[in-house]
Order: structure tokens, then C-alpha cells, then sequence
């Protein structure tokens, strides 16, 4: 303390006798911290000497960290210890080593954050020796389940690694080829086998999906709404694709206002957009043809048969009609 006095003296010329014993406390209280870390610093060394806690498989992150932060505290003792001399601080170069260390260390903040859940789970997993049963790591692809699981894949892995270990022991095993297994189909999905259905069962499918499809149909829900004593539910029904697509194409509108340049419009988009608007024209108002199911029977026209099947018809029908036009023009110019 005598030493403390003579040098605040001479930088300063005076002291506050009730910084004395605030000085007092903290250097005690220093004294006893830096024990304590002392303490845990050498028991630390003494389980790496040992081999008991691993240091070469870290995070390169972490130890940047702490280094700077040994560092900072490095610096932060000097200045201490000028300060207790009674030196003057101005001009210092340990102080530019603490702003410098000290802005590091908060750019490196949002990447810790970040890199926090991390960390946490690889000292939990050094920790307890295994991972978690709901930790999402144990749900990552495993390229071991690619390898075939059944006899044959088994016996080719086998024939594989001994080709590609080689050497004169295997000469025997080589000349051993291995028995030829049954082939056995993969499975698939089953599906349903309607090629034993007679024309009139077929037909009555038809009918009874059609049925189904007009009973689901939006005029039938609006009119069962209508009628219905219960209370009325109002929800939005417009599906999936329709949002999609007005979103896709408000999208292409504002690029095309914000770049000034107009889009190519393929064919596909072309049959597309005239789609919708048949459909949110007024050309489907008077059309019912999703429930006409409901009053057909079997010995109508075949109103329901699969729409591919319809299209052959009509094509073969505008082909039988294009040729007897071309047949009639040549008898004519004959004439």
C-alpha cells in the first residue's frame, strides 16, 4: 500500500482516503477468485495429461472463443496492474488490444447463438456416451440401409469383398461357387382385377362412381344446405391448385410490371387460362351435367363411359366423315 501511495502521488498528487479500503476489498476479492481458477485450471491439465478428457476432435469455433477470451483477460490484468502502480493509462496499447478482442467477440455472438444447439447436443452426447431416443440425429439417412438385406445380396457383398482382398488364402474359397437361389418377385401395390367383369357389371361401376361424384357435386352441397335446419357453415372452398395458380400468375405480373418486359405464354399455359375461364364464365350456369348421374339407368346411352374411350369414337368418326368428303371432291372433279 505504501508503494501504492508514493506512485498515485507522483502521477496524481492526492488520494481519496475512501478508495483505500474499496482497493483493499477488491484485491482480496481477486486474490481469492484467481485461487479458485487456479484450482480448477490444474485439475483440468491434470485430466488431459491423463488422457481422460479428449482435445485434439474440438470445435475450432469454441476454441477461437477462448482464446480471445484469455486474451481479453490477459490485457484486463495489465491495465489493473498499471492502474494500481498509480501509471497513467493514455496511450496505451493494451487498451486498442481490448477494443479490438472486445468487437470480435461481439460480431462472433449471432454466429454462437446460432451454433448453440449444436454445441449443447455434442456435450450432452460426450456427456452421457449415447444419443437420445427423440434426438432428430437418429432420424438423418443411413447409407448402410441400401445394402440388400436378403440372402442374395448378402452372398454377393461376400463375393465382392474377397475379389477385392485378393491374395492366394482365397484360391479355394473362389473355386466354391455359391448355390443359385429362387428369384423372387418383388411385391408391389395390389390393384384391383376387373378384366372378369362383364359389359353390364362394368357399366353399373360406371353408374354408381358417376352417382357418387354427382352426390359430392357443389349444386347438390348448396342445395343441401339450403334445406337443411341445421346451422349454416361458410368456409372457403376454393382448392389447392386454383390458389396455386392465381398466385403464380399474380407472381408473373409483378415481375412483369417491375421489369417491364412481357412473358412468353406456351400453348399449355394458353389451354390453361381458357379452362379457367370457361369455368369461372357464365357458359357453366345452365349446365348439369354432374348430377345427370343421378336420374340415368343402364338402358340409356352410354353417357359414362371412360372419356378416353369417347375421344377414340369421335376421332374415328371425324376421320370416317374427312374421308368419305375427300371420296365424293374426286368423283366430282371426274365428272
Amino acid at each position: 500500500m505504501a508503494a501504492f501511495g508514493q506512485n498515485s502521488t507522483k502521477e496524481s498528487n492526492t488520494v481519496d482516503p475512501e478508495d483505500v479500503p474499496k482497493a483493499t476489498k477488491l484485491y482480496t476479492d481477486i486474490a481469492n477468485q484467481v485461487a479458485t481458477v487456479t484450482d480448477f485450471l490444474q485439475s483440468i491439465l491434470k485430466k488431459v495429461k491423463n488422457g481422460e478428457v479428449e482435445t485434439r476432435k474440438g470445435i475450432s469455433f469454441l476454441e477461437i472463443k477462448h482464446q480471445l477470451l484469455l486474451s481479453y483477460l490477459t490485457n484486463l490484468a495489465y491495465l489493473m496492474l498499471r492502474k494500481s502502480e498509480g501509471k497513467k493509462l493514455q496511450g496505451d496499447e493494451a487498451i486498442d488490444r481490448l477494443v479490438e478482442i472486445r468487437t470480435v467477440l461481439e460480431k462472433m455472438r449471432p454466429i454462437d447463438q446460432k451454433l448453440r444447439y449444436q454445441v449443447d447436443k455434442l456435450i450432452k452426447t460426450a456427456t452421457m456416451g449415447e444419443i437420445a431416443p427423440n434426438d432428430p440425429r437418429r432420424f438423418k439417412p443411413n447409407p448402410d440401409n441400401l445394402v440388400s438385406k436378403d440372402k442374395n445380396g448378402f452372398i454377393i457383398m461376400q463375393l465382392q469383398t474377397a475379389d477385392s482382398e485378393g491374395g492366394d488364402d482365397n484360391d479355394d474359397e473362389d473355386e466354391k461357387t455359391p448355390e443359385v437361389q429362387k428369384y423372387v418377385p418383388p411385391k408391389v401395390a395390389a390393384m384391383h382385377f376387373d378384366g372378369d367383369l362383364t359389359v353390364k357389371e362394368r357399366k353399373e361401376m360406371q353408374l354408381e362412381k358417376a352417382k357418387r361424384r354427382a352426390l359430392s357435386s357443389s349444386l347438390i352441397r348448396e342445395l343441401r344446405d339450403q334445406y337443411n335446419e341445421g346451422p349454416e357453415e361458410i368456409s372457403e372452398r376454393e382448392n389447392s391448385a386454383a390458389r396455386k395458380a392465381h398466385d403464380a400468375a399474380k407472381h408473373q405480373q409483378e415481375f412483369e410490371e417491375g421489369n417491364f418486359i412481357r412473358l412468353p405464354v406456351t400453348r399449355k399455359e394458353k389451354k390453361l387460362s381458357r379452362k379457367r375461364e370457361r369455368m369461372t364464365g357464365l357458359e357453366g350456369l345452365t349446365r348439369f351435367d354432374n348430377i345427370s348421374a343421378l336420374s340415368h339407368n343402364l338402358g340409356d346411352d352410354d353417357e359414362f363411359e371412360p372419356q378416353s374411350k369417347k375421344k377414340k369414337l369421335s376421332s374415328k368418326l371425324r376421320k370416317g366423315s374427312k374421308k368419305k368428303l375427300a371420296k365424293r371432291r374426286k368423283k366430282f372433279h371426274k365428272k
